[in-house]
């Protein structure tokens, strides 16, 4: 066991770790041009926060959360996403006072105590953005746009934007209403957490994964139908922006999300087989849920690292996150070592990604080593090439030799 990640987790290298980083660059170069500036919050939060900002109703706090007693009788959690954290950070440090809006991304570990399957782990990690201070329909699209853009940047193909609107709390009352009475014609078919969940969120109900309680729920009413004229106005004003700029979506009424933070707009983009890469909403609500003071509308998503990886391998989509290694530098007797690493430093120094000896091994077994590791050129630095400050370097590819002077080696690689 002591040699074992505990069952959830894993192990950050190789290749999963260039394809995780080529991925982060790729997030934080697309947030730079939307103006969106990082923002990174504790792993871990009071418990309250996700409490009162994620739901009591929802699985992730009844079922999900990581949640200890610190040593000062706190009831701490770790946090299983990013948005209440982030929403926690914007009041803490009174930027509602800032020029509005203020919009937040972060890369970030969450927590998740459930059972591990593909593209889902117990410690994983998000993509998140969180939008604040608008209640335009411009804000959702912002999202939508820059989401869609990040999956055909990383050659993504299978993965389409699904939008729905559960209304708000005006709205709501008469949807939910609309909705415990077709639920309780279906109570006693209902899985126990549903005949629970239907008298305080009934909403919640059409979320469920219980099949014999997404059979029920499929001809249960719709929030949709039930929709306020402003958040009618909203929605429509939405498909209008996305068709404006050639984003397809299908309305999908089933997406209601898992948090009970959301108001309005929700969406997924989602692929063939069901499987959610991304997900997220209009939250205008959480704001006061946590400070208990007036509302701000927001917008945000998250995107699970994890689930991107794994919709990449299902695809058959190689990242180009791989660099290859310039120059192997070979030293033969120990007079070479000091050169051959005053030569590996400035290469180094000059950008190129350079590998050398560290093990003492013969000029046959460097090379041995040199190949395997992908070298697209060697040198051999010995005691000619100090005494003649020369070397030739062998082109891997090619297996062409060309004379360089040791000073200008850059020169010759560039």
């Amino acid at each position: 066991m002591i040699t074992q990640a505990p069952r959830g987790t894993k192990d950050w290298f190789g290749k999963e770790m260039d394809q995780r980083t080529y991925l982060e660059n790729i997030f934080k170069e697309m947030c730079a041009t939307y103006n969106i500036h990082e923002i990174i919050t504790p792993v871990f939060e009071h418990t309250v926060l996700f409490q009162r900002g994620v739901g009591e109703t929802t699985d992730v706090v009844q079922k999900e959360m990581y949640t200890f007693e610190d040593k000062g009788k706190r009831s701490i959690t770790l946090k299983p996403e990013g948005t209440a954290g982030a929403i926690r950070a914007y009041l803490e440090h009174g930027m509602q006072n800032d020029p509005q809006p203020i919009k937040m991304f972060y890369i970030t570990p969450a927590f998740r105590y459930e059972k591990p399957q593909s593209g889902r782990l117990r410690q994983h990690h998000q993509f998140g953005i969180e939008f604040v201070g608008s209640k335009s329909p411009l804000a959702e699209v912002e999202l939508i746009t820059l989401v869609s853009s990040f999956i055909k940047k990383i050659g993504l193909k299978d993965a389409k934007l699904h939008i729905n609107s559960i209304g708000c709390e005006k709205c709501r009352g008469e949807y939910n209403k609309a909705l415990l009475a077709y639920l309780k014609e279906h109570e006693d078919k209902l899985c126990p957490d549903c005949r629970a969940r239907m008298e305080k969120n009934p909403l919640r109900v059409i979320d469920c994964k219980v099949p014999e309680c997404k059979e029920i729920v499929k001809d249960a009413p719709r929030t949709i139908d039930y929709l306020d004229d402003e958040c009618k106005n909203h929605f429509d004003e939405l498909k209008s922006l996305l068709d404006s700029l050639g984003i397809p979506y299908e309305i999908d009424t089933e997406i209601v999300r898992g948090l009970d933070y959301y108001t309005k707009t929700v969406f997924e983009f989602v692929n063939e087989d069901g499987f959610t890469l991304c997900g997220g909403g209009r939250y205008d609500n959480l704001v006061h849920e946590i400070d208990g003071k007036a509302s701000m509308p927001s917008v945000g998503f998250g995107m699970g690292v994890e689930r991107i990886i794994y919709f990449l391998e299902e695809e058959n989509v190689e990242l180009p996150c791989h660099r290859d290694i310039d120059l192997y530098v070979g030293i033969l007797g120990e007079q070479a070592k000091a050169k051959a690493y005053q030569i590996v430093t400035k290469l180094r120094q000059e950008g190129f990604v350079v590998e050398t000896d560290y093990l003492s091994r013969s000029v046959k077994a460097q090379m041995k080593y040199a190949n395997k590791i992908h070298a697209k050129n060697t040198i051999i630095i010995g005691e000619d090439e100090l005494n003649n400050n020369k070397g030739r370097i062998k082109n891997m590819e090619t297996g062409e030799n060309t004379e360089v002077s040791l000073d200008e080696v850059g020169s010759l690689l560039k």
